[in-house]
């Protein structure tokens, strides 16, 4: 009979952690931003930068972050990145919660891996300075 108990123990270890979103999802995301015009330079209060737009950075799932986006001649524009559970995220939580797995339900909660970051992807156009401002700056 214990040779029975541990068995379905396992058994159900397994599938908790196959459903598990830190596992099927992974705890980073790709958080894409572009702008009109292209080549504009990206940088977060996170310590994240690209050179120029279009542009991909691997960010935590539970990131929470302001990004500015900014070109020489335009104004520079922020945005405000925040996450929530997403579609693919609560799925997997759902199946930690069938499946018992309060284990992986746990890890899910503090690896931020149920999440999506939002908005994402980001499209920001950039408005061009006013001729005395450019002039002015230079």
């Amino acid at each position: 009979m214990n040779k029975f108990l541990r068995l379905g123990a396992l058994w159900m270890a397994a599938c908790s952690l196959g459903a598990c979103a830190t596992v099927t999802r992974g705890t980073n995301a790709a958080w894409e931003v572009s702008s009109n015009p292209p080549g504009a330079a990206v940088t977060t209060t996170n310590g994240m930068q690209c050179a120029a737009t279009p542009c991909s950075l691997k960010m935590s799932r539970k990131s929470e972050f302001v990004a500015t986006i900014t070109k020489p001649g335009y104004k520079p524009a922020t945005v405000q990145v925040t996450h929530k559970v997403g579609t693919g995220g609560g799925a997997a939580m759902a199946g930690n919660v069938l499946v018992g797995g309060l284990i992986g339900g746990g890890l899910d909660l503090a690896t931020g891996a149920m999440n999506d970051l939002t908005p994402n992807p980001v499209t920001v156009t950039l408005e061009k300075l006013d001729a005395t401002v450019v002039a002015a700056a230079k």
